[in-house]
């Protein structure tokens, strides 16, 4: 079920029917060819509990998983959406962050948007989800696969030990404004301890009145400094706090935006931000895509990405406003 008060894009389907959708999603997979239409039409309009019971059926109707009659009949793109749409949250987090972590290469860029923007207790159950999916604790493998400070970042995000009150005390927020200043622009080098005492550990409220008490002090905003006085993934996952703190659909915007602009699609970001988000916050992102690029995500999505991939795509977005 979605959660009360959510701004996704896919709501609960009335007159749902577990056992109906499997058939019909067996229908569409058997014989030649796949009836991707037909996929798309059940999956991308139940919601993530919907379509656990609809695997549940399928897998007592048809004696076989889902997820591996799918991926057998499809490919590409549009199986990694399906994919995707089959897990619950968690595992779909925990399956992305061992994609980003797995084999030569790191996609930091994937660890940081989870970390970043997840809360305590979703942090806590992709790592319950990791753990007996994998065989190992997230915090070892981020661990194994990254160094230095932005290793230390990560590790404490994954503690999900943030603040999660609306307490605001002003007096430690303008320490925590000093702290930071005194750590990087009034000083040579830069302590990124001090950002990361305050930027992982601080609850939003106060994070949000050491942000204006920051400025208030440097006469600079707080991601201008960590741009002058950081680089590379450090910065990255700095910044990546900062704004998931101010406002998480914007986040996500600038994500899908980047993930499309220029040449080419990034589309692991593309699939990855519309799957997760689509039961969400969908539209509240949706609302501030076109209010920082002029134009809507539908429209944007339409322009960029292909096929059947496209199709589902443009459903899980809700309609072109």
């Amino acid at each position: 079920m979605a959660a009360i008060g959510s701004r996704g894009t896919v709501t609960e389907a009335s007159g749902f029917n577990a056992e109906q959708d499997a058939q019909n999603l067996r229908a569409a997979m058997k014989g030649a060819g796949t009836d991707e239409e037909a996929i798309i039409k059940v999956l991308a309009k139940r919601t993530i509990a919907q379509r656990q019971l609809i695997k549940q059926a399928f897998k007592a109707s048809v004696g076989k998983d889902m997820p591996d009659e799918i991926k057998s009949e499809l490919t590409g793109n549009f199986e990694k959406v399906v994919v995707g749409l089959l897990m619950t949250a968690p595992m779909y987090d925990a399956y992305e962050l061992r994609n980003a972590m797995k084999g030569a290469g790191t996609d930091e860029g994937c660890l940081i948007e989870i970390l970043a923007s997840r809360s305590n207790s979703e942090i806590k159950e992709i790592a319950a989800v990791y753990k007996k999916e994998y065989g190992e604790t997230l915090e070892d493998a981020v661990c194994s696969d990254t160094s230095g400070m932005f290793k230390r970042v990560l590790v404490s995000l994954l503690t999900a030990g943030r603040d999660e009150s609306s307490n605001v005390d002003m007096a430690q927020a303008v320490q925590d404004a000093k702290d930071i200043y005194e750590a990087g622009e009034a000083r040579w080098g830069t302590d990124e301890v001090k950002f990361l005492t305050v930027l992982c550990v601080r609850n939003k409220p106060h994070l949000l009145q050491v942000f204006q008490e920051y400025q208030k002090i440097s006469g600079k905003d707080i991601e201008e400094s960590i741009k002058r006085e950081m680089s590379g993934c450090l910065e990255e996952v700095f910044l990546a706090i900062v704004k998931c703190i101010r406002n998480k659909p914007a986040f996500f915007a600038e994500r899908l935006y980047k993930s499309m602009k220029g040449l080419g699609t990034t589309d692991s970001i593309l699939i990855r931000v519309m799957v997760s988000r689509a039961e969400i916050d969908m539209l509240d992102i949706k609302s501030e895509f076109r209010k920082m690029y002029g134009k809507t995500l539908y429209s944007f999505i339409k322009g960029d990405a292909s096929g059947d991939y496209r199709k589902i795509l443009l459903e899980l977005c809700g309609g072109d406003n």
